[in-house]
């Protein structure tokens, strides 16, 4: 399974890595490099970034629905994922379509792990360090202070970033979508500075794209609440009481239309 695995991942492999060369030959460090390659890829990634976005404007939309369907159905998960379902299908929404930006980057993340793994083992010419305090992209992380830099901005970005794509989940979702950057700091802390570099980088994408979908996307006007009622309010259906302290006899839904008024003429004397 893992050498099946392996023999798919090595073209996307040596693909990254004669990017990486040639973004490192036209002048870039190669940090830089791996920076470029990120931004070339979620341009890559913009239909389906448009489809996520699209999905998640439909999902906001139908909120109320699909939330009076799980209040109706929350005794039976069966029956509220069927009518949900077809709720979907008669509403033309797909609820998978804000993960393809994620599941399509899944692979590169993979290449460039073993890519940056080859770099440590067979270093490419020219200097893998990054801005003077990341001795290599190459190395662990943590092998260096300025690594703790870098993956205390991972943690503050994927916080944002899940900020913005969260808007359709439940409380509790999204609670546990906000601590996870914080369990799986210490994988993290495994993967080359490059790696996190470039889960950093993409995520900081994630932010500028949910800031201009916020501020492109008109919010939607919520309903002006009613008159505040109280214990001197009168019912809407009942008539205010009279100064005597009775109540006003209600009207005739429909009242007879009066009858003109007959005018008799006076005879004239005949002479």
């Amino acid at each position: 399974m893992t050498v099946a695995l392996l023999a798919l991942l090595q073209p996307l492999e040596h693909l990254l890595r004669h990017v990486l060369n040639g973004l490192h030959q036209i002048g870039l460090p190669w940090a830089w490099a791996i920076i470029a390659l990120t931004i070339l890829v979620r341009m890559l990634l913009v239909p389906l970034t448009v489809r996520q976005i699209h999905s998640m404007q439909s999902m906001q939309a139908h909120a109320p629905q699909m939330k009076e369907i799980q209040r109706k159905y929350k005794g039976d998960r069966q029956k509220m994922n069927e009518e949900l379902m077809k709720f979907y299908r008669e509403n033309n929404i797909n609820p998978a379509a804000s993960c393809l930006p994620l599941v399509a980057q899944f692979p590169v993340f993979i290449g460039l792990y073993y890519t940056l793994r080859t770099f440590s083992k067979e270093p490419p010419p020219g200097d893998l360090s990054w801005l003077h305090f990341i001795p290599s992209i190459a190395d662990k992380v943590t092998s260096h202070w300025g690594g703790y830099v870098i993956l205390a901005v991972y943690v503050l970005s994927q916080l944002a970033s899940t900020y913005f794509m969260s808007g359709t989940m439940q409380q509790s979702q999204r609670v546990i979508m906000m601590v996870l950057p914080f369990a799986f700091i210490f994988v993290i802390a495994r993967f080359p500075t490059g790696l996190v570099l470039y889960w950093m980088t993409t995520n900081l994408w994630t932010v500028g794209q949910g800031l201009i979908t916020r501020r492109l996307i008109p919010k939607t006007p919520q309903p002006a609440p009613g008159p505040k009622r109280s214990s001197r309010t009168p019912p809407k259906d009942e008539p205010p009481p009279t100064e005597d302290g009775a109540a006003a006899e209600p009207k005739a839904a429909a009242q007879t239309p009066a009858q003109p008024r007959r005018v008799k003429r006076k005879k004239k004397a005949r002479r």
